[in-house]
């Protein structure tokens, strides 16, 4: 076996570093990390644009879709993780926690149930914003005999959110489509 190619090989690996060797010199400028509040609202932001992007896109005549009798429909999934929001919005405003999940007769056309999606997340984003870094470290009674810090409040909606998020990818799938997030950028 010749070790002659071997040899060359590492020679030149060794005599040009890679580009990344180049940021990890210590000379090089460490960016701060994005403040609390930058970072809870870009994950809020991003969940938000993801159910927006498909209650905007999902054909209106396969909201009420259903895999199995059991389960809520598109537009029942999509209200349930909109009225969650209030879950943070609410408890950080001081307002009464919602009781239940809007009902689908309330929202009769997609365009209804575009506009409380897109409202409920934008409400949330604003109850963020104005609560700054240091107001997401702010503790609340969130549910009976338990205190939570604003910011897990909030984290716990987007996870929740996602949740949904994922379950409505299946519902277009079921039905034959691809998810926006899916499709291949243009």
């Amino acid at each position: 076996m010749k070790k002659t190619p071997f040899l060359a090989i590492l020679l030149l690996a060794c005599a040009f570093p890679a580009p990344a060797q180049d940021a990890t010199r210590k000379d090089a400028a460490v960016k701060p990390a994005d403040p609390e509040v930058k970072v809870v609202l870009d994950s809020w932001n991003d969940i938000g644009r993801k159910l927006i992007a498909m209650a905007e896109d999902f054909p209106e005549d396969k909201y009420d879709f259903k895999p199995t009798p059991a389960e809520r429909s598109f537009a029942e999934q999509l209200l349930h993780a909109a009225s969650s929001c209030y879950y943070f919005t609410d408890t950080v405003t001081g307002q009464k926690l919602p009781t239940e999940d809007p009902k689908r007769d309330q929202y009769k056309s997609k365009a209804d149930v575009v506009r409380f999606v897109k409202k409920s997340f934008a409400d949330g984003a604003a109850a963020i914003q104005s609560q700054g870094d240091k107001g997401l470290r702010t503790e609340f009674v969130y549910l009976p005999q338990q205190k939570s810090r604003s910011i897990d409040i909030a984290y716990g909606i987007i996870e929740h959110s996602g949740e949904h998020y994922g379950q409505l990818v299946v519902y277009y799938r079921l039905s034959g489509l691809v998810p926006p997030e899916s499709r291949p950028s243009k």
